[in-house]
């Protein structure tokens, strides 16, 4: 009889052990951690205990989620507000920029714009891009995260981009792409290919329908 073939029998039989309810007793077997011998009620106790600490701590990991969520949320909303007050381009920039700083604790960040008509105070936002730039920025479906970029992209922070070793790339559209949101951090670990885009993504769709407003070429914006 192999092991299983008794494993099996036991899982057919649930009742073998109340014809045989002193072998609960009687049965000495290893314990998981030290040397010593225990029954199988004890046994049984201890894989309780192994069970609750693994969902105890699932648990956490979830209040945890929830808990960054929120102040994720939190956050988001206070930047909608602050666009929300605004009257300019340039006061927009001053204020997401100051968000996405102090709020999100993002070290740097850049902004290209392109497709968009604007006669206002407005300085690096506008700066001539290449080819290249826009092509990337019209590939990518959902925000990029990742310890590289390319070098005409880093060459917008300036001189902060030697420090920067991890960046999220963010995608500006409306109806068509009209710029690229870049975050930059010291952290390796801060933006990393595996990580969650959901919150990237939605900043960069209130980025875009907030600029879009001032599109002086749009005759919907009001301007």
């Amino acid at each position: 009889m192999k092991p299983e073939d008794v494993a099996q029998y036991l899982q057919e039989n649930p009742q073998f052990f109340n014809e045989y309810a002193d072998l609960l007793a009687d049965i000495q077997i290893s314990h998981p951690q030290d040397q010593k011998v225990i029954s199988l009620n004890e046994r049984q106790i201890l894989s309780l205990r192994e069970r609750n600490h693994v969902l105890q701590d699932k648990l956490l990991e979830l209040i945890n989620f929830g808990e960054e969520n929120d102040a994720i949320s939190e956050k988001m909303h206070r930047l909608v507000i602050a666009l929300l007050s605004i009257s300019a381009l340039n006061e927009l920039f001053t204020a997401l920029y100051f968000s996405l700083k102090e709020d999100f604790v993002i070290p740097l960040v850049a902004i290209r714009l392109w497709n968009i008509s604007y006669s206002g105070e407005c300085d690096s936002e506008f700066s001539c891009v290449s080819e290249d730039v826009r092509t990337i920025a019209e590939s990518l479906s959902q925000p990029y995260c990742g310890n590289h970029i390319a070098d005409e992209i880093k060459q917008w922070f300036e001189e902060g981009a030697e420090h920067l070793n991890s960046f999220a790339m963010i995608p500006l559209n409306s109806t068509q792409n009209i710029g690229l949101l870049v975050l930059g951090s010291p952290d390796i670990e801060r933006f990393y290919p595996e990580m969650g885009t959901l919150h990237l993504k939605r900043l960069g769709e209130l980025v875009s329908t907030s600029i879009v407003r001032y599109d002086q070429a749009d005759p919907v914006s009001g301007e």
